[in-house]
């Protein structure tokens, strides 16, 4: 850890989506985006989980939520290796299609996909 982020847990990731999901979020995010647990608590029947995908850390609350949280869906955007590949793992997790892999005007190629939670996951592939 530099000095220059010190005030930053795990060292990295200074602004951090924080999302919500069922318990198969996490099986979801390690295997469709190779997410690597860096922290976890368990929590009410659930857990909180901070987890590195590539140079960026996600929160997860799976599971078990606040009870006085007002509970939000969220759209998240991924940068991986391959798009396809990455795809038909999601679907294979049981995400639901929201648009397949295609190549877009601005040198990506990207596609969209639903957690069983109602998150959106829109995954891509630079191009350029």
């Amino acid at each position: 850890m530099s000095k220059e982020n010190h005030y930053v847990n795990h060292g990295m990731g200074t602004v951090r989506p924080y999302i919500y999901g069922n318990l198969d979020l996490l099986d979801f995010v390690r295997e469709v985006f190779g997410a690597e647990e860096v922290e976890r608590h368990a929590m009410g029947g659930g857990f909180h989980v901070e987890a590195r995908i590539g140079d960026s850390i996600i929160v997860i609350e799976a599971g078990s939520f606040p009870p006085d949280a007002k509970v939000t869906r969220n759209s998240i955007y991924v940068y991986v290796p391959d798009v396809d590949r990455a795809y038909k793992r999601a679907i294979e997790m049981g995400a639901t299609s929201i648009g397949a892999p295609e190549n877009k005007p601005y040198k990506e190629r990207q596609c969209g996909v639903k957690d069983s939670f109602g998150n959106t996951w829109w995954i891509a592939t630079y191009t350029g």
